[in-house]
């Protein structure tokens, strides 16, 4: 294992850095462009689906599952759009650290090929932390939400 360690290291050192010429751009000009923020959500929601995220942000309500599988819809268009392949649900454990849990739009289809897929179902799951595992942790899984 080590071996193989060493090699990726070295193979890493032989690398030429990659040149970003962004020189003349502000900062603000590219901010937040990958972000689906409340701008993006007015252009690919429904009005009721955009009326139901802000519904959640601003009161805490819960999105239930038809609303969740358009918001989903609109989120996948615009990853799409966007060249994304996977997205991230970013939480917060009761550790005083993020946590993150990748996963893809794609998804292998009956004939060997792939198809993009996110639905509600995926969008809004409930993230497991630590109390799934042999040491236990102090709330229920069920509590652990990602979003």
């Amino acid at each position: 294992m080590a071996t193989l360690r060493f090699f990726a290291l070295k193979e890493l050192l032989g690398r030429k850095p990659l040149y970003i010429d962004d020189l003349g751009k502000l900062t603000s000009d590219y901010f937040g462009k990958y972000v689906f923020d409340k701008a993006k959500m007015k252009k690919y929601l429904s009005r009721e689906a955009y009326s139901h995220v802000m519904d959640a942000i601003d009161k805490g309500t819960r999105v239930d599952r038809k609303m969740a599988d358009q918001i989903a819809l609109g989120m996948k268009a615009w990853a799409i759009e966007n060249k994304a392949t996977h997205y991230t649900h970013w939480f917060h454990p009761l550790t005083d650290a993020t946590a993150e849990k990748h996963d893809a739009f794609i998804e292998l289809d009956n004939a060997g090929g792939v198809v993009e897929s996110l639905n509600g179902k995926l969008l809004v799951q409930q993230e497991p932390d630590a109390s799934s595992f042999p040491s236990g942790g102090i709330r229920n899984t069920f509590e652990a939400r990602g979003y």
